[in-house]
């Protein structure tokens, strides 16, 4: 069976990239076209039989993720992946056993979904789950699934507010639900202005908004949360009390600084050239791809992409893209 899947990403064999005490697990993320996901509920008689997971199993030892996901799905629900994307690697400890989650989200398959040993499946949206209990081991992935693919930066210093505003509900009615209000060269006042009118129109079409390296701001104007800038990063002591908080990273210590923060995104790049920093190559996909293996958060890759670089950002790894100009373009 094959997938449509950068072999970068996927470790080979996993024994070279992980704790030998830690049991390695393949699991899926089973997508259909209206986002909803697939849930399985444990036979009894297991380990936390009755409870609901993502359909997977462990790696053997001469396989490669992919290899255990494309196997276990076939053998467990009779689909055949064609198209499957690395995403979140999460460990956890059960007291029956430390696991190392490797999760995939499979967009494309074909195949009679069916429970081949007779457990049960159910199709749940992200936003409103309805069957429980679920593995301890989940919670942060449904809170990662709530995440769109596309994450927009406001430009209000190259459009102008008007121009900016118009765009954006031209946006939210084409469907963005997540952005950023990241305006610099804005006073306090104008910034003020701007960013409860953003979160207006927002809320008013179910986005949601964070607001760039100032908590109390996105408090006062009702935001759903915070941006923090590397910069902050490095010097802050705890995460900070909001719905929503995202980090911007461009190296390996920034990543680790930010999963150790809990923050619930990461915006990584720059991974092109940018318009604003032409000079600048940008890591790549092959880097953006490396930086990103094993990681445990949700990753936005950032700098000189456009809506037709989403399926590359999948198969490296992001859970989607953020885009300034592009988020805008008319």
């Amino acid at each position: 069976m094959s997938s449509n899947f950068d072999a970068a990403a996927d470790p080979s064999p996993v024994a070279r990239h992980s704790s030998p005490s830690r049991v390695e697990v393949a699991a899926a993320v089973v997508l259909r076209e209206d986002g909803t996901f697939l849930l399985g509920q444990r036979p009894a008689g297991k380990p936390y039989g009755g409870y609901w997971e993502f359909p997977g199993g462990k790696v053997e030892a001469d396989e490669t993720p992919l290899a255990a996901l494309t196997r276990e799905l076939h053998e467990e629900l009779g689909i055949e992946v064609k198209s499957a994307h690395p995403w979140l690697t999460r460990d956890y400890d059960y007291a029956h056993a430390a696991v190392r989650l490797r999760f995939f989200r499979v967009m494309r398959w074909s195949g009679e979904l069916h429970g081949r040993e007779n457990q049960r499946f159910v199709w749940q949206s992200p936003a409103a789950v309805d069957v429980g209990p679920l593995l301890p081991a989940n919670a942060p992935i449904l809170r990662a699934l709530r995440l769109p693919p596309v994450y927009g930066i406001t430009n209000a210093a190259a459009l102008g507010r008007t121009e900016l505003l118009r765009r954006l509900q031209r946006a939210l009615d084409r469907g963005l639900k997540l952005l950023q209000v990241r305006e610099k060269s804005l006073a306090p006042d104008e910034l003020r202005g701007l960013a409860a009118e953003v979160v207006r129109l927002a809320h008013a079409s179910g986005a949601r908004v964070l607001v760039n390296a100032d908590a109390a701001l996105a408090q006062r104007v009702g935001a759903d949360g915070v941006h923090l800038t590397a910069a902050q990063l490095a010097r802050i002591g705890a995460r900070p009390e909001l719905e929503l908080v995202g980090a911007s990273c461009h190296d390996a210590e920034e990543l680790a600084r930010a999963a150790a923060l809990g923050v619930d995104l990461v915006v990584l790049g720059p991974v092109l050239p940018t318009p604003s920093h032409p000079e600048a190559r940008g890591m790549g996909w092959k880097r953006f791809a490396a930086m990103v293996r094993d990681y445990p958060l949700p990753v936005y890759a950032l700098g000189g992409l456009n809506p037709p670089d989403l399926e590359t950002a999948w198969r490296s790894g992001a859970h989607g893209i953020s885009m300034m100009r592009a988020a805008w373009a008319a």
